[in-house]
């Protein structure tokens, strides 16, 4: 077959609304959202049907044509857009957004690959049910996505990571085969859990189609408190504390420097000052409960009063009311983007054991800071579960392009660091094509080696998200 000839071959099997072939309509889908990347294909497949997805891949593996699975393009590291091989197909899932079911009574929900996180989340809450999987993506990721790189958010502390939320999972493999594991089991001892291997594999293993998902009782009564704290040191107390008081009612524990709310201040809207004075640290950490709201702020209340009588934090904020919880979240939240607008940050997305945090940031910033005096560390995160989002940007008056020019040795010092106290150089963003060298030399070679051998047996041909994570 004349490899030109393929898109028709597409075409003819699945319908021309389903396959876009013209340079236009391809456009769009072969950039990644932070623009790190820009790949080449020669077709986007977008099915409605899990045997649409079959069909796709049967005549790709046939063809020998690379696949990319795409989600929402939310990704960070660029594992959903496609290198540079022509031959590309990029199958993008998002027109399979039906949610198939809602059970209150097992509590779990059903939903195919498409459907938009948030859009889940407000599913579940109509039917009294809590997804807790949330990240500040949720409004445009879609489940599959989340489940292909097992994404973290803000909830890990006390529900998990995605992984920790799946029952079951249909997919589809390389060979056109149909993987039905959509079970809603809690307890399911038949063997090998096969679809632990779909989740967090990027898509290098099978296109994921359907979640079968867990669902908690929706906790009404929130509260945020916003604590100030002199050290990382301080914020660990604090956390161990808050966390032997509090019990499964902690659901978020985000820690941020002093600089990040210097950098919200300068370029968010709708943000205010939260204290009096600046502060070293900050610790953002909510509370919600099915029970009544006096219960929750009055166990918040003693545990806050206990942490200032110890010294465990400088100052608090409690939340009053639900306009002022969406305040304090909101100078976390605006993190982000007020880095965009302060220009071009080198990201690092870790995972530490918690007790080396300290160690850590003290350590790292000592050998950055020999090789470069003046660069500005932004380090905000998940504390509650070790995950630290180590971003760096250029000093201050030095060009945009400072980040491209030294953003590699950077690199190096910070996941050297994060490797020499046993952590992971990706914690909830996964490898793509960003961290993939990094990967490939910090992986043990046995699980490197059990990795390849699992690619080559589910994806002999190599056809699944070429150039990522392997």
């Amino acid at each position: 077959m004349n490899p030109s000839d393929f898109p028709q071959r597409l075409v003819q099997a699945l319908g021309p609304e389903t396959v876009l072939t013209a340079p236009d309509d391809i456009a769009p889908w072969l950039s990644d959202w932070r623009g790190l990347y820009k790949g080449q294909a020669q077709a986007v497949v977008r099915p409605r049907r899990t045997e649409d997805v079959a069909q796709c891949l049967a005549l790709c593996q046939q063809a020998g044509v690379p696949v990319v699975p795409r989600g929402g393009n939310t990704g960070m590291c660029g594992g959903a857009t496609p290198d540079q091989q022509p031959a590309n197909v990029v199958l993008a899932l998002d027109r399979m957004n039906a949610v198939r079911s809602v059970d209150t009574i097992a509590n779990t929900m059903v939903a195919e690959a498409g459907c938009i996180l948030g859009n889940l989340r407000r599913t579940a809450e109509d039917a009294g049910r809590l997804l807790p999987l949330s990240l500040a993506a949720e409004d445009s990721c879609q489940i599959g996505g989340n489940v292909s790189t097992n994404a973290g958010g803000v909830n890990v502390v006390r529900y998990g990571m995605t992984r920790e939320l799946v029952l079951g999972i249909e997919a589809v493999l390389p060979t056109g085969e149909i993987f039905n594991g959509l079970r809603t089991l809690r307890k399911d001892n038949t063997g090998y859990d096969l679809k632990q291997l779909l989740i967090g594999a990027e898509g290098t293993l099978g296109v994921i189609t359907a979640v079968a998902l867990r669902l908690f009782p929706r906790t009404g009564v929130r509260a945020v408190v916003l604590a100030a704290v002199q050290s990382p040191a301080q914020a660990l107390q604090l956390f161990e504390l808050v966390y032997e008081q509090c019990g499964p009612r902690l659901q978020a524990y985000e820690f941020f420097t002093g600089h990040c709310v210097d950098l919200v201040l300068a370029h968010a809207q709708g943000v205010q000052e939260p204290f009096a004075q600046r502060y070293p640290g900050y610790v953002l950490m909510e509370l919600a409960d099915t029970a009544d709201e006096a219960a929750l702020n009055a166990l918040l209340e003693t545990v806050i009063g206990t942490a200032l009588e110890r010294e465990l934090c400088l100052d608090a904020a409690v939340s009053a009311s639900l306009a002022q919880l969406q305040a304090l979240w909101k100078l976390r939240e605006e993190i982000s983007e007020a880095q965009r607008a302060d220009g071009p940050h080198l990201k690092h997305d870790i995972s530490l054991p918690i007790e080396s945090i300290p160690d850590f940031m003290q350590s790292a910033e000592q050998r950055l800071r020999e090789a470069h005096a003046d660069i500005r560390p932004f380090i905000f995160g998940h504390f509650g579960d070790g995950n630290l989002h180590y971003n760096l940007s250029r000093p201050a008056g030095a060009p945009r392009e400072w980040a491209a020019q030294h953003g590699a040795a950077i690199t190096d010092i910070v996941l050297d660091e994060v490797n020499r106290y046993g952590g992971s150089i990706s914690a909830e963003h996964g490898i793509g094509q960003l961290k993939r060298e990094h990967f490939l030399h910090s992986k043990d070679p046995l699980e490197l080696r059990l990795m390849r051998d699992i690619k080559r047996l589910l994806d002999p041909a190599g056809i699944l998200n070429p150039g990522k994570l392997l």
